[in-house]
């Protein structure tokens, strides 16, 4: 890097300019100690510049300090001027010479920069990124600079949103004298690659919206109008969600010829009533027409307020007086993080058809379809939520403990020992830091287990609850790992965005999300990679689960810590499941270059323009309907009867734990993950190694088909069949017919199964309504006992079933 105080003759002259088209010049100059200082002083004692280090700094200190910075050779300051006025000042300095030189590999041609960006007296469109890029070419313009590095604190997510635009790397974490660091850098060769697009980048969904530190920013997306449309769509869910399950009634007041009816909806105060539009479809499913929802009080309209149409139907709900406050607040939760994924800026349905696999991920705007409050995640401030919530798409690292072995257990696949495991996952230089960092406390490396976990686990649980075994030396925290994670649809399953196919990574997450909170069991993780190979040797041998393709994404490994004062209350308990992992395959590692992976919630996406995404991959296809649902079931519901018929297998195979392989936008096959806790065996007489007994659930006849009823027809099928009909004019009776030609097909496959079929009838004229959201009123901490998951059930009468029509012996005319 070229010593500027040799090469610049006069302060006041301009360096560098450079020229946008529709935008105008942004000059750059040396920074004046005298003026620039006052200016500087300004700026650094407002919240927005929170991350600049020196809030609270007075004038006479700010002259001091920038005078000092400006006295090597290796470091230099400039200021930005657009329109006559400074916009941003610019540290830029040679990392050899710096501290930061001592934690990463420095090479001859990097170079380190500080950037602070005036507040913004009036919003332009871009400012930022036309700022940064004039940076950028201002930097290598010196043609000894190769790399530019960053390194701004974890928190400061709206720079990491700059810098990604620009086309920065996230690298390690480290630790500074006066904060917690990322490193990222632009190499030239990325830089001009980035910028050779003729348009401006925009934010990926992985940051938009995210300086959370800023108290005005952390309700930015809380505009009038969008909170209306949030709390329309929520009443509209609810009023579809709990009739469904039979708690409310719409009274018919109007039938009308096309099939839509006219509904009233009386609440508990006989003063208020709601009204509204909708064509009743298959499995009580009311196909509502969010436009028409009127609420009156008194016969004067009323604006509609999720929170209070909870509150209006109290009693018909049966929520408990201390269960309302916080049933109120996941409520509320849902309409905040509804409201902050309208305004992010999401791909539009149209361009997720060719997205990439995370992408889809963060894009995703409903959550679980059944529940009514469905985006509780209370723990989390909002600050979390832009940090760590899947919709907000920012990549954190993890945080990485050492755990005894006193007190850590270690469980995996035969195949996988803890050292190759963690050679696996944590590069050489890593080991060696955090060893260092066990062997500096005077202790034996060899002794311990490191753990990976969410950062949110650990400031907010584990550095509390845990100080005990921290103290005596059993816990150990060593740091962040150098790899990026993305979170999941389930929050608290992650993906490493750094190595898509190293494992996916799940921690315990102790925030109370739609009945749970969330943590992990040793109980279950310790005997989570015998499951899957056991598992694996059962279904993968199997001629038809080859056919289909139907795979698990096995959870190969997971390491437990068990906390000595709590373990006595029983392995369910929240406090004993607060320090955990799991491995578990990544998809990435187990497709083809041609295949496009995506979350099967995704098929239930209705994007902030109101367009569906799932009649669009149909439409990419270029296949007709029902031929592409035929090749849909056959790779999703087909390996699941074979399931459970043949093997008396049963999973949790809702939207959000299949993941869909596409090719050329065809589904070719199915990866299922959560199997630890959810897959069970229903039948008493199937073999189970002794490790494996856990599996067996005893379940009454009558609700042992619930598996494929509830969880699929009634949880799945019930909105892609609306989905289909009012996004592709598709009729849900073709829909439901397809369905039944997929389960005739199969049971003519296997026709010495015939007695199994009738026992447990898929074409039963009707089966037992399994009540979701009665379960999370009922008991919004726990909604089912985990040591008898059929105990708690909420049934609420029965459903007609809307394949009985099409069963052989009794085929309709369909239009």
């Amino acid at each position: 890097m070229k010593n500027s105080k040799e090469n610049i003759a006069h302060e006041y002259h301009t360096l560098f300019t450079k020229s946008f088209d529709g935008f105008g010049d942004i000059d750059i100059r040396l920074f004046r100690i005298t003026e620039d200082s006052e200016l500087l002083y300004q700026w650094i004692n407002l919240d927005y510049a929170v991350f600049w280090g020196m809030k609270g700094s007075n004038l006479q200190e700010v002259r001091q300090e920038y005078a000092r910075l400006m006295q090597p050779d290796h470091y230099d300051i400039f200021v930005g001027i657009f329109q006559d006025q400074p916009v941003f000042v610019l540290e830029r300095y040679n990392p050899k010479f710096d501290h930061i030189g001592k934690l990463y590999p420095v090479q001859n041609g990097d170079c380190g920069i500080h950037i602070i960006v005036a507040p913004p007296e009036i919003r332009i469109p871009n400012f930022t990124w036309y700022l940064f890029n004039a940076i950028m070419d201002f930097i290598f313009q010196d043609s000894d600079v190769h790399k530019i590095l960053v390194e701004p604190d974890i928190r400061n997510k709206k720079m990491f949103a700059l810098c990604q635009r620009i086309g920065f790397q996230l690298d390690k974490i480290v630790e500074l004298p006066n904060k917690t660091a990322q490193l990222a850098f632009l190499t030239k060769d990325q830089y001009q690659l980035t910028t050779s697009i003729s348009k401006i980048n925009k934010r990926s969904a992985m940051n938009t919206l995210d300086n959370a530190v800023s108290p005005q920013q952390s309700v930015a997306h809380l505009q009038t109008e969008v909170w209306v449309k949030a709390n329309t769509l929520l009443v509209a869910k609810a009023i579809g969600e709990f009739s469904h399950e039979l708690l409310i009634k719409p009274i018919i007041l109007e039938q009308h010829t096309d099939g839509w009816n006219s509904y009233i909806l009386k609440t508990d105060n006989p003063t208020i009533q709601y009204q509204f539009n909708a064509k009743p479809l298959a499995l009580n499913h009311l196909w509502i027409d969010k436009e028409s929802i009127k609420k009156y009080e008194e016969s004067e309209s009323i604006i509609l307020d999720a929170i209070l149409f909870i509150k209006e139907f109290r009693k018909q709900l049966g929520i408990k007086g201390n269960q309302m406050p916080i049933y109120l607040e996941e409520v509320i939760s849902t309409l905040y993080g509804s409201a902050f994924k309208f305004l992010k800026g999401n791909p539009t349905s149209k361009e997720l058809v060719n997205a990439d696999f995370q992408t889809i991920e963060q894009s995703m705007t409903e959550g679980h379809p059944g529940f009514v409050a469905n985006n509780g995640r209370i723990g989390f401030d909002s600050s979390d939520y832009r940090s760590y919530a899947p919709e907000a798409g920012n990549s954190f690292s993890l945080l990485w403990l050492a755990g005894h072995k006193s007190r850590a257990v270690y469980a995996a696949t035969s195949e996988l020992s803890y050292d190759t495991l963690i050679q696996q996952e944590l590069d050489n230089d890593t080991i060696a830091s955090f060893e260092a960092i066990i062997k500096n406390k005077g202790l034996n490396p060899d002794d311990y287990f490191f753990i990976p976990m969410h950062p949110w686990q650990w400031f907010n649980k584990l550095a509390n609850i845990f100080s005990p075994e921290i103290a005596l030396g059993n816990l150990i925290c060593l740091g962040y790992g150098p790899d990026q994670y993305l979170a999941q649809q389930s929050v608290r399953t992650l993906f490493n965005s750094t190595n898509p196919e190293k494992f996916y990574t799940k921690t315990a997450l102790s925030i109370l999300n739609m009945g749970f909170m969330r943590g992990l069991p040793l109980y279950y993780l310790g005997t989570a990679p015998k499951m899957a190979v056991w598992l694996e040797e059962l279904l993968y041998k199997d001629s038809y689960i080859q056919e289909t393709g139907f795979r698990m994404l096995g959870e190969v490994a997971s390491v437990s810590y068990v906390n000595p004062y709590f373990e006595e209350f029983g392995v369910h308990n929240d406090y004993n499941k607060m320090l955990a992992s799991l491995w578990r395959e990544s998809p990435m590692a187990n497709i083809k270059e041609s295949q496009q992976p995506m979350t099967m919630a995704a098929f239930l996406h209705i994007d902030h323009n109101n367009e569906a995404l799932l009649p669009k991959i149909i439409k990419k296809s270029g296949l007709i309907i029902e031929d592409w649902l035929s090749l849909y079931l056959k790779a999703y519901l087909s390996p699941l009867l074979h399931c459970f018929y043949h093997f008396d297998l049963v999973f949790m195979p809702h939207g959000e734990n299949i993941i869909m392989i596409l090719e050329n936008h065809i589904p070719v096959k199915v990866f299922m993950k959560d199997i630890t806790e959810e897959a069970c065996i229903l039948n008493p007489d199937v073999e189970l190694p002794e490790y494996l007994k856990r599996m067996y659930v005893p379940v009454p006849e009558d609700v042992k088909l619930l598996s494929i009823f509830t969880d699929i027809f009634d949880g799945f099928f019930r909105f892609m069949g609306h989905i289909l009909e009012e996004y592709a004019d598709f009729s849900e009776k073709r829909f439901w017919k397809t369905i039944a030609e997929n389960i005739q097909a199969y049971q003519d496959r296997y026709p010495e199964k015939e007695a199994k079929f009738k026992q447990y009838d898929l074409f039963a004229p009707d089966f037992h309504l399994s009540c979701l959201n009665r379960l999370q009123l009922n008991n919004h901490k726990q909604m089912i006992d985990l040591d008898d998951p059929v105990a708690l059930l909420q049934f609420a009468g029965k459903l007609e079933n809307p394949i009985t029509a099409f069963k052989k012996d009794s085929v309709k005319v369909v239009s």
